[in-house]
């Protein structure tokens, strides 16, 4: 297998669910592999060493019910290229083949179930630290906000950097929209739609940027009403899914999830129940379906009272 057969093949992994939710599960347990591979570690793992890890890593970037899930990837990623690049296999080092449901949590740790990398897949990616970094930043690039690659990376580990990389083409023919910032800012008016920050250098915009509700990499359109003008902060905050709007009267919900200090909760939760700073024209009022989107795929639920 050559590099660029094997970013195909993780460029097209086998995603549920369908209808534009968030399929994370594939992304980020390939990419917690890619840095297990990093560390040096074997090449076979039992779930019951890695479930813990892996389940923090979908508590952290994952929708809310993530974790519950954590063994899908585990169990399903052999289904993929015709088990040409994951493997499973008992205590007994026999080998399983799969095209069913998932077993339960309960099952994979009572039989020790162990997997990894195809011996080949293995010694590709753990000789060329260039082919992880690509298939790495494709993997971010595809499934997740931009606003939380270094991130999920820093938390796993991951080196997207190392040597000159692999030249790839983009998994989608859908290109982003140059002009979707300057739109989105122009119809908030150059103030974050959360806080109104409004800050300029001269003639620049500094600290202030569009959000798309529902994600690009989720198939969510660069129009106006799929953005939010925010400030870095608030952006970042919207992705982790530490907020949402709600879809009826575009009010400001944080999770129960947050840990605060004193000070920053007495800031932050200022804005919990309040409306956002709308744009200056109904044209541009975020859509429903959009900020359902976000409720469902990207809050950590449960709400604050």
């Amino acid at each position: 297998m050559t590099a660029q057969e094997l970013l195909a093949i993780f460029g097209n992994l086998q995603m549920a669910p369908a209808g534009g939710g968030r399929a994370v599960h594939k992304p980020l347990f390939v990419l917690f592999w890619l840095a297990r591979l990093e560390r040096g570690e074997p090449r076979l793992a039992r779930f019951a060493e890695v479930e813990g890890s892996f389940k923090q890593v979908l508590t952290e970037f994952g929708s809310s019910n993530s974790p519950n899930t954590r063994h899908l990837p585990f169990w399903h990623l052999c289904n993929d290229a015709d088990g040409k690049v994951w493997e499973l296999q008992t205590e007994r080092c026999i080998q399983i083949q799969t095209m069913g449901a998932a077993p339960g949590l309960t099952w994979l740790r009572q039989n020790d179930v162990r997997a990894g990398f195809t011996p080949a897949v293995d010694d590709l990616l753990r000789r060329n630290a260039a082919l992880r970094s690509t298939l790495g930043r494709g993997l971010l690039v595809d499934h997740f906000s931009e606003t939380l690659h270094a991130d999920i990376a820093a938390q796993l580990g991951l080196d997207l950097e190392a040597g000159e990389g692999v030249n790839t083409k983009p998994k989608s023919a859908r290109r982003r929209d140059p002009a979707f910032r300057d739109r989105v800012l122009r119809a908030y008016e150059y103030r974050c739609c959360v806080c109104g920050f409004d800050l300029r250098i001269g003639n620049i915009t500094a600290g202030l940027e569009a959000a798309h509700i529902q994600w690009f990499t989720a198939g969510g359109p660069d129009v106006e009403t799929n953005g939010f003008a925010m400030c870095a902060l608030h952006h970042k905050l919207l992705d982790l899914g530490a907020f949402t709007v709600e879809p009826i009267n575009l009010t400001m919900r944080f999770s129960q999830n947050l840990q605060l200090g004193e000070s920053t909760k007495a800031h932050l939760l200022s804005y919990h129940g309040a409306g956002i700073i709308q744009p200056q024209s109904t044209s541009y009022k975020p859509e429903r379906k959009y900020l359902e989107w976000h409720g469902d795929e990207v809050f950590k639920k449960p709400s604050r009272d």
